[in-house]
């Protein structure tokens, strides 16, 4: 009979003049006390089966439900407990169980609990006492403990396997029992041994032995009998880690061939990386464990087992790798951390009006700056300054190969003067305000003294237009540059080329027209083009009618069917000085002065006189008989009128099918100027007046090379520091992205996703700064934040693709299903709130390896050196190009049939079946051991 309470007295108490005879009859056969729960033990026992029926009478689901919790690592197994206290001691029960019980469990499943690896069980249990150790330390009490859990198990009908923990916890010690549903009943036991593990149990050969012995008779000879038994191994290999030593020693022995893509000659890892400029990042990779499978099988005798120990891992049915990766050593070294500083930096901009004032001896303000932030040594600053002004470097725009959202960035392209002055920035002292005031501060004074003495900029374009997508810093520098280039020009070797063109210009038009291209090879520089989109035609002088006596000078060629209106000659288009370079604050200014009076073609502005004085020079001296009306049908033919006459458009549409000699009889054309053209003191006509008539060659240049370049180093000398710190900060982003997408990774899609969706992030929260509306206190500084974490993030997992695609060269495949299953980890892990130093879940997923990938791995474990093969005596077998496993993990297991048997109700009976009588589950090393065996015995 069993109990369902600790407490099973039950005792009416009555008084005599309230009871009757009959009652009091009924009242002793109510009254009994339950001797089965009259010790503490035994109340033990009800209470842990009460317990154990409230976890069988729920299904999983309502387990679930009631506070079942799911075990890290160990796939869909979960957990429930219950604490009870037996002789002053507390402790606790828990259930293991799974969603899905039905099933073999399989031997060599990643998601096992120690417990079922070590005995092949698929739901158990584990009582415990709630103690430091939480093991049971007396042998007594633990097989005391082991005996209510059975005898309560046994009462519930249940076939669920108890386990107790027992000895020192370090040496992973159980004992537990089962019982079959029959008159069989399992138990269990596994122990360790730590150190001093005998010669003999090193070897597979030992090992079998030491199971056969567990069955067979001990006076056998157990080395020549036959004893059939199932056998199944997995070794794991692990490589050297990537240190210095290690890596030494690769590249010795691998010296003829690079098989696995390692860098050699003393490289880091990242020496061929593009960030590896500015820094060396940590190697992610700690290296990699291989996993060799040999399925189950059957052996007979201990010959079988020492060979099978000179087994290569070749032989193995199946590879497995898996990744190690480093564990946080602190702050991480990258782009993103220094570009956090850099943003507190620019926060920080806004406390002064100019660079000087950071660096001031004088400023009182900044006290607390100068306390808190070191400038870094003049030798320091010195060598930064050498390598941003080297001579001889070419510009090169990085977007114009690689990632086109680039442009949506306002920075300075990656190969220009000013982004790498922001990349040296990033590193120069802890990229402080006052170390970045100091360094610019210097920089300006090596851009004066390269304007002042005609050297040219490095890494800046001098020919083209100006970028008006980049940073305005970034477009002062090029208008600098190409200023330099046009002063250079103004030399004497440059105007001795000028008199060569003044022999030209005084040529009779026979020969200037015949010469026109002899003219164009000595004015083919960018200064000079031509005004009209038009075809010219190739017409020689003897086509015309007349020949002007002035002189004709700077003529680009004939206009296709136009012709003078008073000389009745062919139109010539005149070489023309291209409009000034201007940048994007230049382009601002003269918009405004022409918004300024409502009417585009009132120019208030110098700049715009000068440019059509000059068009209207050159237009007078390729054409000496040239009018008004001349110029306006030839440089803006909107404000010629054709006269709109049905008599005149019949004669025209008749005479369009006539020859070029009855065309121009019909001459001169029937028109007039517009009507603003021809107001009273039109500005045009003034102009047209006043201009001299000059081939653009003998002009003033529109561009004055020495006004504009100071007007440069004037805007460079005054610029507030939060202007600067605002370019500053969105190069920075853009170079470093920049940088990162030039990387080599391979094909993973993955990552051009990232790097893609990077550039978006950085495009949307770098907006803001285009505008010049920040403050210290804006929100915009905690977006910019938050933008460092989205690279920090790109920017680990970019480094860990590259360490992959590196080391497994020869093995893409490998590669890219790894990264696949480490984003997808790292999205999962970084979604749930994990952080890299937090260490709650640790990323083991295993990819299965191919038989052509096979060398590829096994190229990575290098043979021991002689400096190395002291570290540890080879005591195992099954060497990997001279490495031992560092876990050897083997499954004995004999099956025999039994009948006769009585199984619980529910579990059916069956005449005869096969069951796994003996088991012996094997993990360890030369140094380690541990045993853990389940025997059957009929009680």
């Amino acid at each position: 009979m069993t109990s369902s309470s600790s407490s099973r007295k039950i005792h009416f108490d009555t008084t005599e003049d309230e009871l009757t005879e009959h009652e009091e009859e009924e009242a002793e056969v109510e009254h009994f006390d339950d001797f089965t729960v009259a010790s503490s033990w035994e109340r033990f026992i009800s209470e842990i089966e009460t317990v154990l029926r409230a976890w069988i009478s729920n299904a999983p689901n309502n387990l679930l439900e009631k506070g079942a919790v799911l075990l890290e690592d160990s796939g869909n197994l979960y957990k429930v407990k219950s604490e009870m206290k037996y002789a002053m001691k507390s402790y606790c029960m828990e259930f293991y169980f799974k969603t899905d019980p039905d099933g073999e469990i399989a031997d060599w499943n990643f998601d096992l609990h120690d417990l079922q690896l070590c005995f092949g069980v698929k739901e158990f249990l584990v009582i415990a006492p709630q103690s430091a150790s939480g093991v049971v330390l007396d042998a007594p009490e633990a097989s005391k403990l082991l005996s209510a859990v059975a005898i309560a198990l046994s009462n519930c009908s249940s076939l669920w396997p108890a386990f107790v923990p027992v000895h020192d916890p370090s040496r992973k010690a159980y004992i537990g029992i089962q019982s079959m549903g029959t008159v069989f009943t399992r138990r269990f036991e596994a122990d360790r041994i730590g150190s001093q593990v005998p010669i003999k149990l090193m070897h597979l050969e030992g090992l079998y032995e030491l199971f056969v012995s567990k069955f067979a008779y001990s006076t056998l000879d157990l080395s020549v009998h036959n004893f059939k038994v199932r056998f199944a191994m997995k070794l794991t290999f692990r490589t050297l880690p990537y240190d210095d030593d290690n890596m030494k020693a690769a590249k010795i022995s691998k010296s003829e061939e690079n098989v696995t893509g390692e860098m050699s000659d003393g490289m880091q890892w990242d020496d061929d990386c593009s960030w590896s400029e500015w820094y060396s990042a940590e190697d992610p990779v700690k290296g990699f464990e291989l996993i060799a499978i040999w399925s189950e099988k059957m052996v007979e005798n201990s010959m079988e087992m020492a060979e099978l120990e000179n087994a290569s891992p070749h032989e193995a049915e199946k590879w497995l790798i898996s990744l190690r990766l480093q564990g946080s050593t602190g702050n991480p070294v990258g782009f993103s951390s220094e570009l956090r500083l850099l943003v507190d930096a620019l926060q920080m901009s806004f406390e002064a009006q100019f660079m000087e004032d950071f660096v001031s001896v004088e400023n009182p303000g900044s006290d607390n700056i100068k306390s808190a932030m070191v400038i870094p040594s003049p030798t320091v600053r010195d060598r930064v300054l050498k390598e941003l002004f080297i001579d001889g470097v070419q510009f090169s725009d990085f977007a114009d190969g690689g990632y086109k959202t680039s442009r949506a960035i306002k920075g300075a392209p990656l190969g220009s003067l000013f982004a790498q002055f922001c990349l040296h920035s990033l590193w120069f002292g802890n990229c402080n305000i006052r170390a970045i005031a100091a360094l610019w501060i210097e920089f300006v004074r090596e851009v004066r003294w390269c304007w002042e003495e005609s050297q040219l900029l490095p890494r800046m374009p001098t020919n083209g237009s100006i970028d008006l997508s980049t940073c305005l810093i970034n477009q002062k520098l090029q208008m600098l540059a190409i200023c330099i280039e046009r002063k250079c020009q103004l030399n004497e070797e440059y105007q001795d080329c000028i008199g060569s063109l003044d022999q030209i210009d005084s040529m009779s038009e026979d020969e200037s027209v015949v010469g026109d291209d002899s003219f164009s090879i000595q004015t083919s520089s960018d200064d000079f083009s031509g005004k009209v989109d038009r075809k010219l035609e190739d017409v020689q002088l003897s086509n015309d009618k007349e020949t002007s006596d002035l002189t004709r000078r700077g003529s680009a060629g004939i206009v296709d069917s136009m012709m003078l209106l008073k000389s009745h000659q062919s139109m010539h288009a005149p070489y023309t000085q291209e409009a000034p370079l201007m940048t994007e604050d230049m382009h601002e200014e003269r918009l405004k002065a022409v918004e300024a009076f409502g009417d585009s073609f009132n120019f208030s502005a110098q700049l715009e006189r000068d440019i059509l004085t000059s068009d209207m020079s050159a237009f007078k001296a390729a054409n000496p008989d040239a009018i008004f009306e001349d110029f306006i049908r030839w440089h803006s033919p909107g404000d010629w009128e054709e006269y709109d006459d049905p008599e005149k458009s019949k004669s025209s549409s008749s005479s369009s099918a006539l020859d070029t000699k009855k065309s121009k009889d019909s001459w001169p054309p029937q028109g007039k100027l517009s009507k603003r053209m021809s107001e009273h003191g039109n500005l045009w006509r003034k102009l047209w007046n006043s201009a001299p008539a000059l081939p653009a060659s003998e002009q003033k240049p529109l561009l004055d090379p020495n006004r504009e370049g100071e007007k440069v180093l004037h805007y460079l000398e005054t610029l507030q520091p939060h202007e600067l710190l605002e370019q500053m900060v969105c190069t920075a982003f853009r170079a470093a992205a920049d940088t990162l997408s030039q990387t080599s990774y391979g094909e993973l899609k993955q990552m051009e996703t990232e790097m893609q969706q990077l550039y978006l992030t950085m495009a949307s929260a770098l907006r803001p700064l285009q505008v010049n509306r920040l403050s210290g206190d804006s929100e915009t500084i905690e977006d910019l934040r938050r933008l460092t974490g989205t690279l920090e993030r790109v920017e680990k997992l970019l480094t860990l693709a590259a360490s992959l695609h590196r080391k497994l060269l020869k093995a893409p495949r490998l590669s890219r299903e790894i990264f696949s299953d480490y984003y997808n980890f790292y999205i999962q892990t970084t979604a749930k709130g994990f952080t890299e130093d937090s260490g709650e879940k640790e990323f083991d997923k295993k990819q299965e390896v191919r038989d052509v990938e096979r060398e590829v791995l096994s190229n990575m474990f290098v043979p021991p050196t002689a400096n190395q093969s002291w570290r540890k005596v080879l005591s195992m077998g099954n060497l990997l190009n001279g490495h031992e496993p560092i876990v050897r993990e083997i499954i004995f297991s004999l099956r025999d049939r039994v009948s006769g048997n009585h199984y619980a109700a529910r579990s059916g009976n069956v005449s005869q079946q096969e069951i796994q009588t003996y088991r012996m589950y094997i993990c360890g090393t030369s140094n380690d051991l541990r045993v853990a065996l389940s025997v059957v015995s009929g009680d």
